[in-house]
């Protein structure tokens, strides 16, 4: 159990570092499993653009959503940003820096799937195959289909094995067309993407740098507090079963001493330290007032110096002396002109 609360430790204190070593894993496994995945066109003009585009679109927005849900951070901002006022005010930009870098590290295994996708080229094959320019690429001499006719066979263009509009666009360039048009998609994407991360990570502090550090810092604030509280919640919790329990068997103890006329023992050293960590909180009720009083009426962000005793000089400290001090080497002939 030591060794696991080592690792559990060590990954508490680096979570940022362990949190971009899980989006790199989730990107690798998003390429690995467009890479194991079966893709089937249904070859069909009216399902043809929705199954490539479902297959673009719906399994990054499956993996955004996870990499939200695999960050801790998330119930934490929601709980920061669903808690009430009470006397510690909500910073939307502490919020908003919270949601972005949480977003940022979502959006790897998503660009990575679209990237892979579109430069791989099946996707938009499938969805606009019945879009390829035949007047451009096809026989122009090829007797008039209509267009429902025009549409079924280049649906099936994807499908090499049914294809049979050899005579009217060959199956190789019309694909080849569509790959290109992917390819060079998917390569402007991984420019975009390049650039929007080269910019959100390297010019918006130097824009401003106030805001961001001021950002930076309450959101690890929150997140520090959210762990220190959950510490001492467990230590208090901890101490206060070790109470309940050491009373428990003094109870049976008297008990049994009164039947059988044994002495009972003494309580351990450990129990009266257990009860010096319950910090007065001894019973259910007031634990529960407690912690309804943490989540609706946060202390503010405002820590009082200790109070100072007035009876023995240092209440006057801080103010200005009534006369300025004399300096040591004019005390004497201060004191002879006096």
């Amino acid at each position: 159990m030591d060794k696991f609360r080592m690792i559990f430790q060590f990954l508490q204190s680096n979570q940022e570092s362990f949190m971009n070593g899980i989006c790199g894993i989730m990107a690798l496994a998003s390429a690995q499993m467009y890479s194991a995945f079966d893709f089937n066109c249904p070859c069909l003009p009216r399902y043809n653009l929705a199954y490539g585009l479902g297959i673009l679109l719906v399994p990054p927005f499956i993996l955004f959503l996870l990499g939200f849900v695999l960050n801790n951070n998330i119930s934490m901002l929601a709980e920061e940003w669903r808690r009430p006022q009470g006397q510690r005010g909500k910073d939307q930009a502490v919020l908003r820096y919270m949601f972005c870098s949480m977003a940022q590290r979502a959006m790897i295994a998503p660009a990575v799937w679209v990237s892979v996708t579109l430069l791989d080229g099946k996707c938009i094959t499938c969805a606009f195959c019945t879009s390829v320019p035949v007047e451009t690429l096809g026989n122009a001499s090829h007797p008039s289909l209509s267009q429902g006719e025009m549409k079924r066979v280049l649906a099936r263009i994807p499908c090499k094995e049914i294809y049979d509009g050899q005579e009217l666009i060959a199956n190789e360039v019309a694909v080849r067309y569509l790959r290109c048009i992917s390819q060079a998609l998917g390569w402007c994407f991984v420019l975009l993407m390049t650039t929007l991360a080269f910019l959100v990570r390297s010019l918006r502090p130097c824009f401003t740098q106030a805001a961001f550090l001021k950002s930076r810092y309450w959101s690890h604030y929150i997140d520090i507090e959210r762990k220190l509280f959950d510490e001492t919640c467990a230590e208090h919790a901890r101490s206060f079963a070790k109470v309940c329990i050491q009373q428990f068997f003094e109870g049976m103890s008297t008990d049994l001493a009164a039947t059988r006329c044994h002495p009972p023992r003494k309580a351990p050293a450990d129990a009266g330290e257990a009860a010096e960590k319950l910090l007065g909180i001894t019973d259910q009720g007031t634990m529960n007032m407690a912690l309804k009083s943490w989540h609706r009426c946060k202390p503010p962000l405002h820590l009082h110096p200790p109070a100072l005793p007035s009876g023995n000089g240092w209440a006057g400290e801080g103010q200005p002396p009534a006369h300025p001090p004399v300096p040591r080497r004019e005390t004497a002939a201060y004191y002879s002109r006096v």
